[in-house]
């Protein structure tokens, strides 16, 4: 059963001569509990997909189904905001994390706007299961950048997400961290049910997904 299903979506940034078509047409189905790597060429139109699916932007024409629900250009924006708190949790290249916070912090933060009531024990719980419950109150300038990849993550699964987005995950990080993450991501998809959807142009990273979809000049190829 797919949890996402993308239908003939194009998006244009720019006018006139600035034209850029980031997506053209774009079809593509995600099965539920599937970890598939999204690669291609600088420009190709793979981050654009990402944010889309992460609805971050808005398609210009086509259909978006996530979880059965459509999502078109009339969405409010106060329902993409519940959807990304309730179904989507996001890791980024850059980790993005609050520079003066405590890890514990940094990955409890999110579930303040849940309502979740015992966030505090749930981040020291999910810090531990990426092997950092003896950094809870380090902040990030006190981490590596695996270990500041751990804790993005963390923060990800904090409102409990049917889909991982990973935008280049490990492009900051070094060969050893990159490994420790992609177990990570692994174990999410095969042990906690999580679809995972990452955007990598290494293809030694983008082995660990059951499914590769290669992009080029804003197509599916």
């Amino acid at each position: 059963m797919k949890i996402i299903e993308i239908q003939n979506i194009s998006k244009t940034f720019g006018k006139g001569e600035g034209q850029v078509k980031a997506l053209q047409n774009v079809s593509i189905g995600i099965k539920r509990e599937e970890f598939i790597a999204i690669m291609g060429p600088s420009g190709s139109g793979k981050t654009t997909l990402l944010n889309m699916i992460g609805l971050l932007d808005k398609p210009d024409t086509g259909k978006y189904l996530l979880d059965n629900r459509e999502i078109t250009s009339d969405t409010s924006p106060n329902i993409l905001a519940q959807l990304r708190r309730d179904k989507i949790g996001f890791v980024f290249q850059t980790f993005n994390l609050l520079p003066r916070t405590s890890a514990l912090d940094n990955v409890a933060m999110p579930a303040i706007y849940s309502g979740i009531k015992n966030r505090v024990d749930l981040a020291k719980k999910l810090l531990k299961q990426v092997g950092l419950e003896k950094r809870l109150k380090h902040h990030p300038s006190q981490m590596s950048g695996g270990e500041k990849q751990r804790v993005a993550i963390a923060r990800a699964l904090i409102n409990n997400p049917q889909i991982l987005i990973a935008d280049e995950p490990t492009g900051n990080l070094d060969s050893k961290s990159e490994v420790e993450i992609m177990k990570i991501f692994t174990k999410l998809n095969k042990e906690k049910g999580i679809t995972v959807v990452m955007v990598t142009h290494e293809d030694n990273i983008a082995k660990h997904a059951q499914r590769i979809v290669r992009m080029r000049d804003g197509r599916v190829l």
